[in-house]
């Protein structure tokens, strides 16, 4: 309902072409308040439509309507102007040129047969008539095809044909030049044009120019407009022409050549295109040149755009601008309301100065419309603006309450359209309106709309904008929500699937949960197919049974109402590849042929190889072999065959996949037979018996024979006599047995192949040896010398060759113990053997025992056996240190004393000379005191030890001593303290393994490892020196299959482990780690066993709840008994009668605690040894012969296991003899009278 003026929004070109067989549409549409009213002029007077009962003005509009169906269009060509007014003002359109378009048909005119010697130049003329729009030009024959063109025959810009040199082949008599109308869609034809070219060549000649002629011409082009330029020479050879701007370089994204470099085309041309351009056309016998000077001219152009209409309310200020520009430089008019502005009335509020119009203090009633005409000789330009002084209050045109979602970190704009005179201002609040939004992060565009860069979901919230000028205030409510984007979490993968297999494309989405998602797939940009075997679900796409056809992009596409987000994935659909086919044979020779097929479809897998395969039908029919592989990239294969074979060949293609089936056989291809082109191989000699030669070799195959009739030639003679060769002929075998020869004697051995079309090529020697028979002579000379108490050499001297009658294999040396000096066993015969391949005359014997008589002989051996033995000699090892004490006991530990008990080595290595006991004490935390140190004799076994610390805990080393020196040490820890009822256990070492006399650490860092189990748990205890800094114990059940405990040591030296379970045995093993927890370094395993009852407890017989309980069942077997007398004399059964009677046996087996019997009560039954353990009974433990032994591991010491590898010995019950007396349980069954006495002992 504002007030506004007229403006124009939409009239017809001002070049207007029409079509003379439509009805004429001269399109006006205005818009303004009130609606405007509509008038035309025509050739500049008024046009007065309701005189002509042709012309129609649409309602509501200015746009005419001409029905031609009465009057030719061409009646109506003429110049057109539109002119649209309220009372506010007036507009007007541009001047409307009205054009019909025409398409004239050629004139009649006879053209006559050109007639050209080859080699000369020649134009084609086509001079096409005059349309309008003009036409386009193109040659073709009678046939309706293009004429080839080309850098020698091309098209020029006006239509003529152009040949550079004409040629024999340009004879013909269709030449026709056709031009399409494209307004009226028409095409005209020219009369043929018939080319004689005589056959009488030119001599070659330099270039000239055909097209333009001179050398210099001159082109205007207006800017913005397309720039062409054409050179077109004639010459023999046929001209190359090249272009060059003489002052400046051609715009390169601007520029292209046409039509064989002949055309410049410049597009969207500039001022500062003009210039001189230069084109060159050069053969082999000079060049020519041609300068274009170019003069760029512009029809009028805006240079801020045209006028913009002016809202002023009264008293204010304004500017009208009509900047524009053009070459030459246009003229500026103005009009008011269509009339010349000098001709309109005087306004005082109105300035005009050239392209501007100044409003001062403008007042109600000055409302009105402004035309600026530019124009030059090239153009004009023509623009509407209106000046509407109004005095409005503000009002906002946004709808009150809108909701704006945007998604986050994307722009937010949340608009405030709004209208007032003066114009309004405009000013933002948010939620609670504490202050206006202006800077960081808001922006306030001029038309107050408020930008948010990067929304966040703390600007979601109400938003008000406040719309003020001095007429009033207006303020709308705008809310503005910020949604999480939508993100495609997992995009679907390139898939690679075999046909018929089947495929999943995920598409896993997150999206903001207020919004309404929607997934999609595409295949290849488009729909899904409609197959069953594709199934969507909510984040996947499935398709099964895979076709060919399915291959192709697959793309997921999530959508929200805010956004979308996509993904895609290629699907390549494999196959194995189609047989080749098409097999040809070619080329065909005696020994060679070629192959050639054409591969089958690869199935989008490429082929890496083809496999070629033979069937020889004479030989071997039905088996297909192996004969060549060729590239995948191949199609073609040189065979090379062999005589006397029946081939058929077939091709088996490769890829990815796996193999194609086999193609259809090739024809056969029969080869000729021939002499064998090869002997056997593998030809030896060598003999079964002492008297015999057996020759032997590997028979050639029906491939090899190269024809009928295979036999061998078997050719020997012996090697060491000049002999003639004795020659035989074997067939159907590969060996023949030569008889009556000496005993292992060289041969020379020759096998050559034969068939019934000659020999095939000299064999090659071969050297054989004819039986062998066993040694005939013993070494002499053996004897022995000692290296040290474990290493002995031993020399002999080699038998001659001609007594080993064979191939010398080597010597076996034989060694044994005749007896331990120490022991003084002279019965010992285990004998020990060692071989030393070859020609040798000494051997080391490694491993021996110190201190101990052996004897050892000497015997050859050859292919055949072995030789005689040589005589015994014998020789003594000195003494060496000994083995580590068998065990070492501590036992009699009081407060401040102990005892230690050990057994001798078992490994004495000499005579026992003494023992060395150290002792020192350690710390809680680890650290090892002072070293005491004690000399023993040889035949003691114990020591007792005064005066040591109380409660202090001790660790003891021992090692025995002959004159070698001192052997390894056997380590034992315990604690000074008394036991409950004077029981110590007795914890048993283990010796260390007898390490090399430079003391090398072994590989694992851990030495000495030991267990005892005492009231609070077991006790590990060990030695470390690797560098890792991070140390566990790990334990578990024995036979468990459950993951290591561990337990971390924090750098001591040992740990103690509580919480095992009594009556089952455990694994125990250290493990140093490093970095990233890896690993580095374990102990061997240590078996630690937990009785079933600690082996330090409470009494529970003197426990006052135990004795209550007693008592109670007491109280209750008695009144049983009472009552089962009274039954039993009243002659009734009882369960127990029943029981009694059930069973034949008197003396039946005492029943187990679940079956509610009573058996005799007995504490010794805590301290008992385990099942399996074996006790002797003067309480010590001997060493038990095991295999599964931690000798050779970090502890050392004879260790005891029982029959299941556990190890015991770590604690004991009462002493043996308190066993023996009391420990037996009787296997009678308790009567009712025994339970009560037992039961009365311990109330």
């Amino acid at each position: 309902k504002v007030p506004q003026p007229p403006t124009i929004t939409h009239q017809s070109p001002k070049d207007y072409i029409i079509d003379p067989r439509e009805n004429i549409i001269i399109h006006c549409e205005a818009k303004g308040k009130p609606h405007p009213s509509f008038s035309w002029t025509r050739n500049g007077t008024h046009f007065d439509i309701d005189q002509d009962s042709n012309v129609i003005m649409r309602p509501h509009s200015g746009t005419l309507v001409v029905d031609i169906s009465r009057e030719k269009a061409e009646h109506y060509e003429g110049v057109y102007q539109c002119t649209a007014r309220n009372k506010h003002g007036t507009a007007v359109s541009n001047n409307i040129v009205v054009r019909q378009s025409r398409s004239p048909l050629w004139s009649k005119e006879k053209i006559k047969p050109i007639v050209v010697q080859e080699g000369v130049s020649l134009v084609l003329p086509c001079r096409p008539p005059a349309g309008l729009p003009p036409p386009i030009i193109f040659w073709m024959d009678n046939n309706f095809q293009r004429l080839p063109q080309s850098s020698r025959v091309s098209q020029s810009l006006n239509g003529d044909l152009y040949f550079s040199n004409v040629l024999r082949e340009d004879s013909r008599n269709d030449y026709i030049c056709y031009a399409r109308f494209p307004h009226t869609q028409t095409i005209q034809q020219k009369q043929p044009i018939t080319v004689k070219v005589l056959n009488h060549p030119m001599d070659e000649r330099r270039p000239t120019f055909l097209i333009p002629s001179g050398s210099s011409s001159s082109k205007m082009v207006l800017r913005g407009q397309v720039l062409e330029m054409e050179c077109i020479a004639g010459g023999l050879p046929t001209p190359e022409i090249s272009w060059t701007k003489v002052s400046g370089d051609l715009p390169a994204k601007r520029t292209s050549f046409l039509h064989y470099q002949k055309t410049l085309r410049i597009v969207n041309v500039s001022e500062s295109d003009a210039g001189d351009y230069r084109c060159t056309a050069r053969n082999r016998l000079g060049s020519v040149h041609h300068t274009i000077r170019v003069a760029v001219k512009a029809a009028p152009y805006w240079i801020s755009g045209p006028s913009r209409n002016l809202v002023l309310a009264p008293g204010e200020n304004g500017v009208l601008t009509c900047r524009a520009s053009g070459t030459p430089k246009p003229s500026i008019t103005w009009a008011m309301n269509g009339i010349p502005i000098e001709n309109s009335p005087n306004d005082v509020s109105r300035k005009v100065e050239d392209d501007t119009i100044i409003f001062t203090d403008v007042q109600i009633g000055s409302s009105a419309v402004y035309q600026c005409n530019v124009s030059n000789d090239y153009g004009y330009l023509l623009s509407n603006a209106f000046v509407n002084v109004l005095s409005e209050p503000p009002r906002v045109l946004t709808p009150a309450n809108k909701v704006y979602q945007v998604i986050k970190n994307h722009p937010a704009l949340i608009d405030c359209a709004s209208f007032g005179s003066p114009i309004p201002k405009i000013t933002w609040f948010k939620d609670s309106r504490s202050s206006t939004l202006d800077g960081e992060p808001y922006i306030k565009h001029d038309n107050g709309t408020l930008e948010i860069h990067i929304a966040q979901a703390e600007h979601s919230g109400k938003y008000t904008c406040v719309a003020r000028n001095i007429l009033g205030i207006y303020e709308n409510h705008i809310y503005l929500e910020v949604k999480e984007p939508t993100r495609i979490l997992k995009q679907p993968e390139y898939k690679v699937v075999q046909r018929g297999k089947s495929v999943v494309f995920e598409c896993k989405v997150k999206h903001d949960p207020s919004l309404i998602p929607t997934m999609t797939w595409l295949k290849d940009d488009g729909e899904l197919p409609d197959d069953e075997r594709l199934i969507v679900d909510s984040d996947s796409l499935t398709i099964n049974d895979v076709t060919e056809n399915d291959a192709g992009v697959y793309t997921c596409i999530m959508n929200t109402t805010l956004d979308h987000d996509s993904a895609s994935a290629e699907l390549t659909v494999v196959e194995k590849p189609d047989p080749p086919t098409d097999l040809e044979l070619t080329d065909k020779k005696k020994r060679s042929v070629q192959l050639t097929w054409t591969p089958g479809d690869e199935h989008n897998s490429p082929i890496k190889k083809f496999l070629i395969q033979y069937e020889d039908s004479l030989h071997n029919r039905g088996h297909w072999h192996n004969l060549t592989e060729v590239p995948g990239t191949k199609t073609t294969a040189h065979l090379k065959l062999s005589p006397y074979v029946h081939y058929t060949f077939r091709v088996l293609a490769l890829n990815a996949m796996g193999f194609s089936r086999p193609s259809f056989p090739s024809k056969v291809y029969k080869t000729e037979a021939a002499a064998p082109d090869e002997n056997p191989t593998g030809v030896q000699g060598f003999g079964t018996e002492h008297d015999n030669l057996v020759i032997s070799w590997k028979p050639l195959s029906g491939l090899q024979s190269n024809g009928p009739g295979l036999h061998y030639r078997v050719m020997w003679r012996q090697k060491a006599v000049d002999s003639e060769w004795t020659t035989v002929t074997v067939a159907n075998n590969s060996k023949f047995v030569v008889s009556g020869t000496p005993t292992f004697v060289p041969y020379e051995i020759k096998v050559q192949a034969v068939n019934d079309h000659g020999a095939g090529p000299d064999p090659a020697i071969a050297i054989g040896y004819s039986g062998e028979d066993f040694p005939v002579a013993a070494p002499e000379n053996v004897q022995a010398v000692v290296l040290n108490s474990t290493l002995a050499e031993v020399h002999w001297d080699p038998v001659p060759h001609r007594l080993v009658r064979g191939h010398l294999k080597g010597y076996k040396v034989t060694y044994w113990r005749k007896n331990n000096i120490h022991k003084h066993n002279p019965y010992h015969t285990e004998k020990l053997f060692l071989v030393f391949s070859g020609n040798h005359s000494h051997g080391m014997l490694p491993g021996l025992h110190p201190f101990t008589l052996y004897s050892v002989n000497v015997r050859v051996f050859n292919g055949k056996g072995d030789g005689p033995v040589s005589s015994d000699q014998h020789f003594e090892t000195p003494e060496g240190v000994p083995g580590a004490p068998t065990s070492l006991v501590v036992t009699n530990s009081n407060q401040d004393s102990l005892t230690l008990e050990w057994s001798p080595p078992h490994d004495h290595n000499g005579r026992i000379t003494g023992y060395t006991l150290k002792y020192q004490p350690v710390n809680n935390s680890n650290e090892l005191g002072p070293v005491e140190e004690l000399a023993l004799l040889a035949n003691e076994t114990s020591v007792t030890l005064p005066n040591l610390k109380y409660s202090t805990r001790y660790k003891f080393y021992l090692n025995a001593k002959t004159v070698r020196g001192a052997g390894p040490a056997i380590s034992q820890e315990t604690v000074t303290i008394m036991d409950e009822g004077n029981q110590t256990s007795h914890p048993i070492a283990r010796p260390p393994p007898q390490h090399p006399t430079q003391k090398a650490r072994p590989a694992s860092p851990f030495g000495n490892l030991s267990s005892s189990v005492g009231e609070h748990g077991a006790l590990i205890s060990w030695e470390y020196w690797g560098s890792g800094k991070t140390i566990y114990v790990e334990y578990i059940v024995k036979n468990s299959e459950e993951e290591w405990q561990k337990e971390p040591v924090n750098g001591s030296q040992n740990v103690t482990l509580k919480g095992l379970k009594g009556g089952l045995s455990y694994r125990v093993r250290l493990v140093a780690k490093g970095h990233h927890d890896q690993p580095l370094h374990h102990s061997e395993e240590l078996l630690v066993t937990v009785p079933a009852v600690a082996s330090r407890q409470v009494d529970i017989a003197t426990q006052g709840w135990f004795i209550g309980l007693m008592c109670a069942i007491a109280l209750l077997i008695l009144i049983l008994l009472i009552i089962c007398f009274i039954q039993r004399n009243k002659g009734g059964k009882y369960p127990v009668k029943e029981k009694e009677d059930a069973h034949t046996d008197p003396e039946f087996q005492p029943m187990k605690e679940d079956d509610c019997t009573f058996v005799e009560y007995s504490d010794n039954e805590d301290h008992k040894p385990l099942k399996g353990s074996r006790t002797p009974s003067n309480g010590t433990v001997k060493r038990e012969d095991s295999d599964d032994s931690l000798v050779d591991y970090g502890e050392g010491g004879d260790g005891q296991f029982n029959e299941d590898g556990s190890f015991i010995g770590q604690y004991s019950g009462k002493s043996a003899s308190r066993d023996t007396a009391e420990g037996h349980e009787s296997s009678e069954a308790p009567s009712p009278i025994t339970a009560m006495n037992s039961l009365n002992s311990f109330v």
